[in-house]
């Protein structure tokens, strides 16, 4: 590996995964798969949960079984996408960084050769459902991968990447084709060394609504004093009060809304009876279907037909 090269890559080294050198590279550098959360393009972080843990006031989660089911079968996507392109090398990839911009590290999962020089790049993925990927072929790919392996390209100088994913339960592998954005590169460079330079003057950034956000707050502030009392300042109770009694007024709105749906669903499977389709006027409204067998159901149309005429009927 010591005689790869890339065009702004320079190598430092192969560590398993979790192991102390591992650690020590990425330490105070930033990382594709950190990347995402700083842009705010990240569904599993948030610039304020990346902040935290890069500044040492969390510990990451640990690896959940959809991380260990990647790890576990990331050899065996490798080996399919070799056996579809016998053109390129795999190599482990190790880790790199940025010949100039030293804290833009990159740890992908292959690099991929033609006659023994690093063309492109490979990363590996698996998922469950498969919903956020697009046309196999394309470049469309979850925006938090696609900014991950912008990251890897911008850091390495190569002009395109592959994605391999093995896909949803029928286990189905599927491949994209990234190209590099030297736009969206420089934006994420700019992000990130701004994000870099909030971390070394101890600048935290606001807190947000992100779900990673919530919980990185709940893990810094793992116990209760149970004798100690926060004072809501008045201004601060004319933000907070308001949002949280319309989330309360909405969530027994929606309880009161479902539980009319649900009455009016079973009145109208009976008056159906053996009926296939409901209908009002020449609008479909509903219909009663079964599967392998089974009693059947109702299933409600997605376009119900506008009844402005009937408001108040009812009563």
């Amino acid at each position: 590996m010591t005689t790869l090269t890339t065009p702004t890559g320079r190598y430092l080294g192969r560590w398993d995964s979790g192991s102390p050198e591992w650690h020590a590279a990425r330490e105070h550098r930033m990382t594709g798969s950190r990347i995402a959360g700083v842009v705010g393009l990240s569904k599993y972080a948030s610039r304020y949960s990346t902040w935290c843990e890069m500044a040492g006031l969390v510990e990451p989660d640990p690896q959940n079984d959809d991380q260990a089911r990647g790890h576990f079968l990331e050899g065996g996507v490798a080996d399919w996408f070799a056996s579809q392109h016998p053109e390129f090398e795999l190599v482990e990839a190790g880790t790199w960084v940025h010949a100039e911009w030293d804290w833009m590290l990159a740890n992908p999962d292959r690099l991929l050769l033609q006659h023994g020089r690093v063309v492109g790049g490979l990363e590996i993925k698996t998922d469950a459902d498969g919903r956020e990927w697009g046309e196999p072929g394309t470049n469309e790919i979850p925006v938090y991968y696609a900014a991950q392996v912008q990251w890897y390209m911008a850091t390495l100088g190569l002009d395109w990447w592959k994605v391999a994913v093995l896909v949803g339960r029928g286990f189905k592998f599927h491949e994209y084709h990234i190209m590099r954005d030297p736009e969206d590169a420089e934006w994420m460079r700019e992000q990130a060394e701004a994000f870099m330079v909030s971390i070394a003057w101890d600048e935290m950034p606001p807190v947000d609504g992100h779900k990673a956000t919530i919980r990185t707050i709940r893990k810094r502030h793992p116990a209760i004093d149970p004798n100690l009392i926060y004072d809501i300042p008045d201004e601060l109770a004319a933000e907070w009060l308001p949002a949280l009694a319309e989330e309360k007024t909405a969530a027994a709105e929606a309880k009161a809304a479902k539980a009319r749906a649900e009455q009016a669903r079973a009145e109208l499977l009976d008056a159906m009876g053996l009926a296939g389709r409901a209908q009002y006027g020449l609008d479909n409204v509903a219909r009663r279907q079964a599967k392998g067998g089974g009693i059947p159901y109702l299933v409600v149309e997605s376009d119900l037909p506008a009844i402005p005429e009937l408001q108040g009927a009812a009563a």
